[in-house]
């Protein structure tokens, strides 16, 4: 396949990385910043460009993945260019239909995970949810995401809305949580990383029990003595008093 990677983020990096691991690496790397263009097609070995009109129009296919905010700009700008192959975006919520009307052929693939250019990571163990605009088209897509991983699945895209909803939750929303818990910690001098092994053992459990049944704490023991001693000791960060107050309540009502 001759592969353009519309996009040098976060995403189009590991795809690229992956796709020359597998010895398909994209011909052609876009970026509205030249740099950051450059900077992945020196890893992936290809050409570099911050012009659309400089393109590839030959391409079989083309993955756009840039921010949400710019893909509908980018689409329009990059079908009006190139008017063959199959374009891709790798978005968990954007519809599909974003291309309608711009080209014939196009799809999603949504690799879900969470991706950093900074941390190296196992493709290997990535899912790809993917759809198309035609029988055809689809066999393409699917070949194509199966360069990336093994486990790759059909979805629409009201369920990929709603898988992204749940990744947000529990990847996201975590962290989140992770780093008021690293800014709790650093005032009184102790060091993040004695909650690793926390951490790791909750994320373990998962594996063999459902979140419901790994659950701990003083709400899902409804230890109110025990909470209201901790929101007692939040009361000059009210935000975090209200998320403490509303994650207890949604334990206690789910234990």
């Amino acid at each position: 396949m001759k592969i353009v990677m519309v996009g040098a983020g976060n995403v189009a990096t590991h795809i690229a990385l992956r796709l020359a691991e597998r010895g398909t690496a994209p011909v052609q790397i876009w970026s509205r910043h030249l740099e950051s263009a450059e900077e992945l097609a020196a890893r992936v070995r290809c050409l570099a460009t911050a012009d659309m009109r400089c393109l590839d129009t030959t391409a079989d296919i083309y993955v756009v993945s840039v921010a949400d905010v710019a893909m509908m700009d980018v689409i329009e700008k990059l079908c009006h260019h190139c008017h063959d192959g199959v374009f891709i975006h790798t978005a968990g919520t954007m519809p599909m239909d974003m291309f309608k009307g711009h080209c014939a052929h196009y799809g999603v693939v949504y690799p879900m995970q969470t991706f950093t250019k900074k941390k190296d990571l196992d493709f290997d163990s990535v899912s790809c949810f993917v759809e198309a605009s035609d029988a055809a088209t689809f066999s393409t897509i699917e070949t194509f995401a199966r360069l990336l991983t093994s486990h790759v699945q059909q979805l629409s895209g009201n369920d990929r809305r709603w898988l992204h909803l749940a990744a947000v939750f529990a990847c996201n929303f975590t962290n989140a949580c992770y780093a008021q818990a690293a800014r709790m910690l650093e005032s009184h001098g102790v060091d993040f990383r004695v909650l690793l092994p926390l951490i790791d053992e909750t994320t373990r459990k998962i594996h063999s029990l459902a979140p419901k049944e790994a659950q701990t704490g003083p709400a899902a023991r409804h230890d109110y003595n025990v909470m209201e001693k901790h929101m007692e000791m939040l009361e000059d960060t009210p935000d975090l008093h209200s998320m403490y107050k509303l994650m207890s309540e949604i334990i206690m009502n789910d234990c």
